[in-house]
């Protein structure tokens, strides 16, 4: 079987519990603090690798010890890290998370390494990308790599799905190269110029996320939170229920998302499957702090499937 690839980010995530996020100019006391493997592509992969897939990771690290622990935490997990990189001028990337009562959260990413990730450093691993089943992309590295990593990837026949985050205008030909695009209400709304909440319509949220697909995108998967998800095309949709869990942390849930709903396709399982088994494994997720610490195995979410259509 081919491989799942994912080109982007690796940070070490600094997690900060506070019972409220400060206002502007405001200090307030945290209740706990953490330091966990994370970046929205590092995650991707180790969800994958968690749920069985054979997965390569394209990235760069700086030349230090958190760059290190990023490779050694993938590499325990099964997944090919031969083709990240190292920049001896750029600390590793790092994200500053607060995580609120609610178990809501507010990130920060400085790039570090990630930010020099440019296309000509990325054309070293062609071969993997040409090759893969699936190409998992996020907007944590240059945009200019992504494209060029969405090309390598349709040109070799590869599925590329894409995640809008940190939110930003895309280029036509990306969106055009992209056969599953997976922005959260916010990016959706970032994307199409649209004012969208938390209590917005469905319908004007299928409005928007066909706005995409009259752009280029094949299918918009739009990631809901508490109201689930919900699969758009050109022509239809469908929702998907969220699971009933206690959450504890909601960092890396999307990227949990992202990543089972690609292990699901490669293993040959329809669309509506694929998106249970995501629903699942990103319900899985939040149930403990963390990002790569909070991916769930194969078992833990094929139980909760299990569970939920007994009930």
């Amino acid at each position: 079987m081919r491989k799942i690839v994912v080109a982007g980010s690796l940070n070490m995530d600094l997690v900060a519990g506070v019972r409220e996020f400060p206002a502007a100019g405001e200090t307030v006391l945290g209740e706990d603090f953490r330091t966990f493997a994370g970046g929205k592509g590092a995650n991707q992969a180790y969800a994958a690798a968690r749920l069985g897939a054979r997965v390569a990771m394209l990235g760069q690290v700086g030349n230090d010890a958190a760059g290190e622990a990023q490779i050694r935490n993938l590499a325990s997990v099964g997944v090919d890290t031969d083709s990240i990189g190292r920049d001896p001028d750029r600390p590793s990337g790092t994200a500053i998370i607060a995580v609120d009562a609610a178990k809501e959260n507010r990130i920060i990413v400085i790039p570090g390494a990630n930010g020099t990730f440019t296309p000509e450093r990325l054309e070293k691993s062609r071969e993997l990308l040409t090759g893969a089943a699936l190409v998992l992309l996020q907007l944590e590295i240059p945009l200019d790599t992504v494209l060029a990593a969405a090309r390598r990837a349709r040109d070799g026949g590869a599925r590329v799905m894409l995640d809008p985050a940190p939110a930003r205008p895309l280029p036509a030909e990306l969106v055009e190269r992209v056969d599953y695009l997976t922005p959260n209400l916010g990016e959706l709304a970032t994307l199409t110029g649209t004012r969208l909440g938390a209590d917005s319509p469905i319908g004007d949220i299928i409005a928007a996320a066909r706005d995409l697909c009259a752009r280029g995108a094949r299918k918009v998967i739009v990631k809901l939170g508490g109201r689930g998800a919900l699969l758009v095309s050109r022509d239809e949709y469908h929702p998907w229920p969220v699971f009933q869990v206690e959450p504890v942390d909601t960092t890396a849930a999307g990227d949990c998302f992202n990543a089972a709903f690609a292990v699901a396709l490669v293993e040959g399982r329809s669309e509506i499957e694929a998106g249970v088994f995501a629903s699942a494994a990103a319900a899985c997720s939040v149930t403990r702090p963390g990002a790569q610490a909070s991916m769930p195995s194969r078992e833990e979410v094929e139980a909760l499937v299990t569970r939920t259509r007994s009930v």
